[in-house]
């Protein structure tokens, strides 16, 4: 007895969606999309049903009208389908594959929220490279994180071109990295079954179903001819509709000899003046002398005269469909000659004989177990961007942008505002770059703009930074003149609610972006530094890399510090967080003072959060690689399954990454900062429109994910005394009273005459002296206590 239930096995299906690819013209993919259309009925009530191009309207694609109308499928045709192949051309010919996807991506999205489970049926073979077809598909696949399920034409085919193609599929399946449910081989002539599954039962591990040919399903029906050619049923009950045609004959010779060529399952072809024909076929049909025909067409608009209908009706009816066109006789043929065969939802013996020749052949309950078996998602890079943007989009975030000269600044701006996904303000001088937008002709009209220099907000940032850092010498004046400077006029805005992060870089260095961070927004609760990471994502999986960026020889206090914050911004962007701290030694086998500082730092995260999946020291590929995991760490929850991938120093992760960037073709985003109160990002200054983009997207998760945590200090209660204190005088940059506190102009202030501190903090960092750099209570540079 079996002894898991079936709704376990049920709800484990439910986890995994299939997609059915064709690798050649023919109606084989609607037949395997028929027979798993009903398999997954009978798992539950809500299955969707989706297609990634259509050719043009949902109402002109017949295996999204057969679905609509055989099965109760509760969302609307419109929601069925990703993009037009009219617009999927338009967007290849601009070079926007990726957008062409991510179109695609959204739509089924946006469907599977509705439904538990969701098949696809991938693009219509096209006449083109069939190669290409596939490896689209194949793509698409791979992003909608579906099983695959590849479907060859075996008819007209030898075995040993049939064994080529599943040679030649297997190998796309292993380059395209796709999960396979299973292959089908459909119309295999009934001669060539048994040798070519003898051959095929040596192909281990990659499952190939075999289904003959069947000739009533590889003819198309009088009702598939009427579709296509929008002929005007003149009579035939819906039953004769459904009639096989085997063949089409012309009729244009007289009875007698019209007669010695009708066959069984004969569409007869004549022109709508030739009544004698129409008559003929009428009573051939009913004499058992003559073998019965499929049905009848007029041509060039005409139809039968009033006394031959009136005929007809009198002998109740035609027995088989008579249809009616308006094009002439040769044209009506040669187009019938290409009229494939399709299922029709009304179709009823066509679709029994369908279920009855895939169920013979395809082990269905195998096929089920095996896609039970498959529960398992990945993440490509276009499946992690399409999740971010959609995160951002639900908890819009005003992001503030200090250089809004910068094109590329410009350009990103522009997507992200018309994708509607982020609140934007640039900084900078408003004419200027109004008239930039215009000069690249960008639909940037609303864009928010504040030009620094000359912002009210200018006074009640700089008593703000003044009230902040007076403590180290710093005079109301010098915090008015650096208000000026974009970046510290962000970071206000962020330290004071009017922006919820900030992203710089592409023109400014590292330093000028994050030392105001550094001395005004501090580091958040639990973080004692701040430090960087990286999303390296790879073709069916996203890992984070640090630190990479920031940090060039931790101690392993602060090693500790950079594995913690990894693993909640892995949390933070859906990435389970298994914690491998990388070493030139794996477990106890290896021994020096950069090991042992691996281990130190190893205790002291875990005596801080325990309940992190973290380990080390080990390998770089003990920690990918499940085979050598195996070996070296048998028991490790971690090993051959990491996911965040903590560096023993700068030199590297940096390498590491750029390594694994180059020769792999992973797209490196980052640095992603973290362990600061509220985020502040730095860009490379090669940075694409791209990189910035992905940047202020995750930048607003993390704002997000801020604000959640603490509120917001629009409130300004940790800002002493603002227009509360008494005794106040004017200051000639002041709009409002405000009491100024200046040192007396005769003692000597402790920092004056030497490097303003924090940068000496932020060298301290970099170079890993002094402990940990900045201290959260105090907000004084450890150095400066030194």
């Amino acid at each position: 007895m079996n002894s898991t239930s079936p709704a376990a096995t049920d709800a484990a299906c439910f986890a995994q969606d299939i997609y059915i690819a064709s690798l050649d013209e023919g109606n084989g993919k609607s037949l395997v999309m028929l027979a798993m259309m009903e398999m997954l009925s009978g798992l539950a009530d809500n299955i969707g049903f989706f297609r990634p191009i259509i050719h043009s309207t949902p109402d002109k694609d017949d295996l999204i009208q057969f679905i609509s109308h055989r099965y109760p499928v509760a969302v609307p045709q419109a929601a069925m389908y990703g993009c037009t192949s009219a617009e999927a051309r338009e967007l290849l010919a601009a070079e926007q594959y990726d957008e062409l996807v991510k179109t695609i991506l959204s739509k089924f999205r946006a469907l599977k929220r509705q439904c538990l489970h969701v098949l696809c049926v991938g693009s219509d073979y096209s006449h083109g490279n069939a190669v290409f077809e596939f490896d689209f598909n194949a793509d698409v696949a791979n992003n909608l994180d579906c099983l695959i399920m590849p479907v060859i034409q075996g008819e007209n085919r030898s075995n040993e071109q049939l064994l080529s193609s599943i040679a030649s599929l297997k190998h796309s399946v292993h380059e395209n990295g796709c999960e396979l449910l299973a292959s089908v081989v459909i119309g295999v002539a009934g001669n060539q079954l048994a040798g070519l599954r003898h051959d095929l039962n040596h192909a281990k591990g990659f499952p190939v179903y075999l289904v003959p040919a069947e000739s009533s399903l590889e003819k198309p029906s009088v009702g598939n001819i009427a579709k296509a050619l929008g002929a005007k049923v003149l009579c035939g009950e819906a039953a004769a509709m459904s009639r096989e045609v085997y063949h089409y004959k012309v009729a244009a010779m007289l009875i007698p000899d019209f007669l010695d060529y009708v066959e069984t399952g004969d569409l007869i072809i004549t022109p709508g003046d030739r009544s004698d024909i129409l008559l003929a076929s009428i009573m051939a049909y009913s004499s058992a002398s003559y073998p019965q025909i499929a049905g009848l067409i007029l041509t060039g608009h005409q139809q039968p005269p009033p006394q031959v209908q009136k005929l007809i009706d009198g002998l109740g009816g035609t027995p088989f469909a008579v249809l009616a066109v308006d094009s002439d006789t040769f044209t009506t043929a040669m187009q019938v000659s290409q009229v494939p065969a399709s299922l029709h939802s009304q179709d009823d013996r066509k679709i029994a004989a369908a279920l009855g020749l895939i169920e013979r052949n395809i082990n269905m309950v195998e096929l089920r177990l095996r896609l039970c078996s498959k529960v398992g998602h990945k993440t490509t890079p276009l499946m992690f961007e399409y999740d971010m943007l959609q995160r951002a989009k639900a908890q819009k975030q005003h992001i503030v942008l200090p250089e809004g000269n910068e094109e590329r600044i410009l350009l990103a701006a522009e997507i992200l505002l018309l994708r509607d996904v982020v609140k934007i303000t640039l900084l900078g001088n408003e004419a200027e770059i109004r008239q930039k937008i215009q000069n690249m002709a960008l639909k940037l009209d609303a864009v928010n703009i504040v030009d620094p220099a000359n912002s009210e907000l200018r006074p009640l940032f700089a008593e703000t930074y003044y009230e902040a850092r007076k403590h180290k010498c710093i005079v109301y004046d010098t915090a008015y003149d650096l208000m000026a400077d974009p970046s510290y006029f962000g970071t206000l805005m962020i330290h004071l609610g009017y922006a919820d992060g900030m992203v710089s870089g592409a023109v400014h260095s590292t330093q000028h972006t994050i030392r105001p961070a550094f001395e005004i927004i501090k580091t958040k609760p639990g973080a004692s530094i701040v430090s960087s990471v990286f999303f390296m994502c790879l073709e069916d999986r996203v890992l984070v890399y640090g630190d990479c960026a920031v940090i060039p020889n931790p101690n392993a206090a602060q090693l500790a510090d950079i594995a913690i914050n990894a693993a909640e911004t892995a949390r933070m962007f859906n990435i389970e967080p298994r914690i491998a701290m990388l070493s030139y030694s794996t477990g106890e086998s290896g021994k020096g003072e950069a090991v042992d500082k691996v281990r130190e730092a190893v205790k002291i995260a875990k005596s801080l959060r325990p309940e992190l999946l973290l380990e080390g020291p080990m390998q770089y590929d003990a920690a990918v690689d499940a085979s050598v995991a195996k070996t070296k760490l048998p028991n490790s929850q971690v090993a051959g399954r990491a996911t965040v991938f903590i560096f023993p120093d700068l030199n590297t992760g940096n390498n590491t990454y750029k390594a694994v960037q180059r020769s792999s073709g992973a797209i490196a985003v980052g640095p992603i900062l973290q362990g600061l109160n509220k985020p502040v990002n730095d860009l490379s200054r090669g940075c694409t429109v791209t990189d910035i983009v992905n940047t202020v997207v995750i930048t607003a998760i993390q704002a997000q994910e801020a604000a959640n945590r603490v509120p917001s200090s629009r409130l300004f209660c940790r800002v002493a005394g603002i227009g509360r204190r008494a005794g106040r005088r004017r200051h000639p940059h002041r709009r409002t009273r405000f009491r100024v506190e200046r040192p007396n102009a005769g003692a000597r202030c402790p920092g004056r005459n030497r490097p303003h501190r924090i940068d000496q903090a932020i060298a301290d960092q970099r170079t890993g002296k002094r402990g940990l750099p900045i201290s959260r209570d105090s907000g004084r540079c450890q150095a400066s206590r030194q």
